[in-house]
């Protein structure tokens, strides 16, 4: 054996021990070569820096415009067939006055959580919902502010809790965000990570592949949504007055379109930051605006326009009307055909506008 050989594992222990030890001590030039390179990364990536400035700006311009004015209405009174000035209950403030065009219409909105009361200025009478908060509020300031005697009326049928009219749209926002995000950064994450490179050298094509995702989320989603809707149904048996075939078919359709929203959004995308700030940009408004925890009763007619472009909107009302005023296709058909071509254009523009790269 030579001087040499002998050396060797002597050699290999010391290497080793060096490896060890540089795994264990925190390398400060490290730290800061890698944390310079991903800095620099995002700033190079214009459109990921410029909105994440962008989208928190456009967000609190939006809500300034819908909650920050003072004097707005907290509560919404429906009127029939016209307020009277006269009476002190009219002028006072923070009280929304909504005309409504018959007593039936007023009356179902009452049920439904829409309006806090509804005042026949004629008959002298009002409506209110005993599990509406704001019913009973809106009946101590119409008792209190001396505008005369007014006989209470119950609301007709059984009274429609809070939770009856917050489950369509609860169920809806979760199907919303699963289908949005689940969608969406799965593809961005496939293009970012060279995955769809690989599938570009296959014969698969680009509507073929979106499909296959389409398809994977739908049942994916509508599983999670039935789990989610008959245990918490179990315990607190919601009001249900529809068919549930109808209830699936709006669910259905409704989480078509919102997931080839998501490919939409996703078709061009390579930056995870950019397509969070895009998927922001679309579940916000819809969150806000499409009825989920409040009603648009009293809005400003662009705002209510406006909302009725957002799927979201057409989800929920199918969802109430059925599950509320058991509806069934011919009440909701022009939601789901709004829903169904909605759907359709989003995944062939998306396909249209698909990269591989």
């Amino acid at each position: 054996m030579t001087l040499q050989d002998s050396q060797k594992p002597r050699s290999a222990l010391s290497s080793k021990a060096e490896n060890t030890s540089d795994s264990i001590v925190f390398s400060v030039r490290h730290f800061a070569a890698v944390l310079i390179a991903r800095n620099r990364e995002f700033l190079r990536d214009r459109s990921s820096w410029a909105w994440n400035i962008i989208f928190p700006i456009m967000l609190i311009a939006g809500l300034a415009v819908l909650f920050g004015d003072n004097d707005r209405a907290l509560y919404k009174i429906g009127v029939y067939p016209s307020a009277d000035q006269a009476a002190p209950f009219f002028n006072m403030r923070h009280l929304g006055f909504v005309q409504v065009d018959s007593l039936a219409g007023g009356v179902q909105s009452v049920e439904r959580h829409q309006l806090d009361m509804l005042v026949n200025v004629t008959e002298r009478q009002y409506w209110i919902n005993d599990s509406s908060p704001g019913g009973y509020i809106t009946e101590r300031i119409l008792l209190g502010s001396g505008s005369g005697d007014f006989g209470k009326q119950l609301v007709s049928g059984k009274a429609v809790r809070y939770v009856d009219w917050v489950v369509p749209g609860v169920l809806g926002m979760n199907m919303m965000f699963t289908c949005l995000f689940g969608v969406g950064y799965v593809i961005v994450r496939y293009r970012k990570s060279g995955v769809l490179k690989r599938l570009k050298a296959t014969p698969l094509g680009a509507l073929e592949f979106l499909t296959a995702q389409v398809v994977s989320r739908l049942w994916l989603v509508l599983a999670i949504t039935w789990v989610v809707f008959l245990g918490t149904n179990f315990f607190l048996d919601f009001t249900m007055h529809g068919s549930y075939l109808v209830l699936a078919l709006v669910l259905l359709i409704g989480a078509f379109s919102l997931i080839t929203m998501g490919l939409l959004v996703a078709a061009q995308t390579a930056s995870e930051e950019l397509a969070g700030g895009l998927l922001n940009l679309f579940t916000w408004p819809m969150m806000m605006l499409s009825g989920v925890w409040f009603s648009l009763e009293g809005a400003h007619p662009l705002i209510r326009m406006f909302a009725q472009i957002l799927p979201l909107t057409h989800v929920v009302q199918s969802a109430r009307s059925v599950m509320i005023d058991g509806d069934g296709l011919a009440q909701v058909g022009l939601s789901l055909i709004y829903l169904a071509c909605f759907s359709l254009a989003c995944l062939v523009l998306g396909a249209r506008l698909f990269k591989w790269e």
